[in-house]
């Protein structure tokens, strides 16, 4: 059985004084394994920063001191609107034991926020709902195909125990089926919303557009043309959405 995790949520202000000993008090605190994750404010070559502050040494400090492993690598994972720029200060943090089993991914899409999320994933536990498995379509079967693949053997059979003669039988039907007949993927479909309709979806797209032509080019132009998409994608998702609830209340 896997045991209990502790999850720390951590915000640390820029212009606030950090001590080391408070980084060291709360490390302390943490009933083990735990994970931190937060928006640190440090800037560390370690992370992916160009340059380090005094944060971020203090950080490196803690990860030494506490043999502490960090789960980022070098993706930013904030934006700075006023400079239009991008920096790597939120920061995954973890016990040795929690290390094998746990990545960390960053999300793409700052979501109207200015901190992409941090996706953190046990590998362990890799949820049921996310997988089904994978089913023969018997409508699309080759069953002239399978037919000529489920060659059993009878002399293979008569000298053969019970046991011996279901495994081989089994194996046959299973190798032609396999051979003949597709199979489902296995992924569970994903539950699209009643109300997303091509408008949303065109609205989405052109959004995401602009979002990666804005991260390659964060020029003022690039950004102004980013909110527009962005404020058209909410108003038409939020038309769409009312509108429904609308017919369905009704």
């Amino acid at each position: 059985m896997h045991s209990l995790v502790t999850v720390c949520s951590l915000y640390l202000p820029p212009n606030e004084r950090i001590n080391q000993s408070d980084l060291n008090n709360l490390i302390l605190q943490l009933p083990p394994p735990f994970v931190i994750l937060g928006d640190l404010n440090g800037h560390s070559p370690l992370w992916g920063s160009s340059d380090a502050n005094s944060r971020g040494q203090k950080i490196e400090q803690l990860l030494a001191d506490h043999n502490l492993c960090l789960l980022n690598s070098d993706e930013k994972t904030h934006f700075h609107l006023p400079t239009r720029t991008f920096h790597s200060v939120d920061l995954a943090i973890c016990s040795p034991s929690l290390l094998p089993f746990y990545s960390l991914t960053v999300d793409n899409d700052l979501y109207n926020s200015d901190h992409f999320p941090l996706i953190l994933t046990d590998n362990r536990n890799n949820p049921i709902s996310s997988f089904r498995p994978p089913k023969y379509v018997l409508n699309a079967a080759d069953w002239q195909k399978f037919t000529s693949l489920a060659n059993i053997n009878s002399d293979i059979v008569k000298s053969s125990t019970i046991e011996e003669a279901l495994n081989y039988i089994i194996n046959i039907i299973i190798e032609a089926a396999d051979n003949s007949i597709p199979k489902t993927s296995g992924n569970r479909r994903r539950q699209n919303k009643p109300w997303w309709n091509d408008d949303c979806k065109q609205a989405y797209k052109k959004q995401r557009k602009a979002w990666d032509i804005f991260r390659r080019y964060p020029t003022t132009l690039n950004f102004i043309h980013l909110k527009k998409n962005q404020s058209r994608f909410e108003k038409n998702t939020t038309t769409q959405s009312q509108d429904l609830l609308a017919k369905i209340c009704l």
